[in-house]
């Protein structure tokens, strides 16, 4: 039995958030690191940096929008992308990879801007067609970690003010039943496992809140969901702020999970 370590970052590009990415992963060098809102089309992505830093790294992106990423010590035996359904195939949102025992899904889920609009009702159906995309493909009886920029704050304990934050996008009863829905395949959270509870832990502070970070002004939205024989093996889960006290950092920080596998 060796340790896994996955961690999760939503870099809100890659080309500004680079040298913070090089620089934790030389630090901590976890077996993989996955990213979203990458916000480059493949043809600049920084390939030859990530290779130099020792890393492999499979990735779909799109000019200034969305994108995801696998950066990894082994290479993956497969690499699929995106949806694989009859509708937009969002492959800039989804990416999944299988290591020996292992698959990880790596997705940017849509944030859905207003309640009234039509990508909120995009993003709710999202999270369904995931769910369809998790039992055509996978089983929640292997190891399977799903993770990234969920775009949703399961409990009330996720925003660090429910009351006023009640409706947003992120935080509406009907987000939370739809991701709820494709938790219930087999998933547990994997921060949650070891802090059940814990209030004030955060992976995501708006930019335009002065001082966010030091307030604790946050949201938890970023997650690790890890099918149950693997949530078993689950060593600990933490959120490390450093990235996000950085100088030009992303409005989002890295969260990290450990397994025996």
């Amino acid at each position: 039995m060796s340790r896994f370590v996955i961690a999760t970052y939503n870099v809100n590009s890659i080309r500004s958030r680079l040298p913070i990415v090089l620089s934790w992963l030389q630090e901590h060098r976890p077996d993989a690191l996955c990213l979203q809102e990458t916000k480059v089309d493949d043809a600049r992505f920084p390939v030859a940096e990530i290779a130099d830093s020792g890393y492999h790294v499979v990735f779909k992106g799109e000019k200034q929008y969305n994108g995801v990423a696998i950066l990894s010590l082994k290479k993956p035996d497969n690499v699929f992308y995106g949806l694989a359904d009859d509708g937009p195939a969002d492959e800039a949102r989804l990416i999944r990879v299988d290591f020996p025992g292992l698959s990880v899904i790596n997705t940017y889920v849509p944030q859905g801007r207003d309640r009234d609009a039509q990508q909120y009702i995009y993003k709710l159906e999202w999270f369904k067609r995931l769910r369809h995309y998790l039992e055509r493909f996978l089983s929640p009886d292997r190891p399977v970690v799903w993770l990234g920029d969920l775009n949703v704050a399961p409990e009330s304990i996720d925003v660090h003010d429910p009351r006023r934050l009640l409706g947003h996008v992120c935080f509406t009863p009907e987000v939370r039943e739809a991701f709820a829905a494709v938790k219930s395949w087999g998933f547990e959270d994997i921060f949650r496992h070891h802090h059940p509870g814990e209030t004030g832990q955060y992976t995501f502070f708006d930019y335009r809140v002065p001082q966010a970070v030091k307030r604790g002004l946050g949201w938890r939205i970023d997650h690790i969901m890890a099918t149950a024989s693997l949530a078993e093996r689950s060593v600990n889960c933490r959120i490390d702020l450093a990235p996000r006290l950085l100088e030009k950092p992303s409005d989002h920080t890295v969260l990290t999970a450990e397994f025996d596998i």
